[in-house]
């Protein structure tokens, strides 16, 4: 299998284990000082993992895979994000709606563990969608 396969292998476990809701695998699939940067911060797993949780849990958040492109141990992925505000999360009460959106990330991976996530999506649209306060 090329560097880029693999990598991509490790990008499509992240995806399944994310929309699982599975919090060990995601941390299983980092590596030990794995920094992970996105629409609410950067950290260590241990940072971001409440974050998650409420993407998870409270918006019900899936990543569907539009595309994969890799070059060696660089993956970016594009994915349709959606999900539905179906419990409490980030200090609001849900609001039944739900959302979808386009999302990018970007993964750097190192010994088949991943070592760099940086994430991007549009979360201006996902609080509209949600029917949440622009600032949310």
């Amino acid at each position: 299998m090329s560097a880029e396969e693999d990598a991509k292998r490790v990008v499509r476990q992240y995806v399944d284990a994310f929309n699982r809701g599975d919090l060990n695998g995601l941390r299983a699939l980092l590596a030990e000082d794995a920094e992970i940067q996105g629409v609410f911060g950067k950290g260590l797993f241990d940072k971001i993992e409440p974050i998650w949780r409420q993407l998870i849990e409270g918006y019900g958040m899936q990543l569907a895979i539009q595309e994969l492109v890799a070059e060696g141990d660089i993956v970016a992925a594009r994915y349709i994000e959606s999900g539905t505000f179906r419990a409490p999360a980030f200090g609001h009460q849900p609001t039944g709606k739900s959302y979808e959106l386009v999302a990018m990330e970007w993964f750097e991976i190192e010994s088949g563990k991943i070592k760099r996530r940086w994430g991007a999506r549009d979360a201006a649209s996902q609080a509209r969608q949600l029917g949440l306060p622009l600032d949310a």
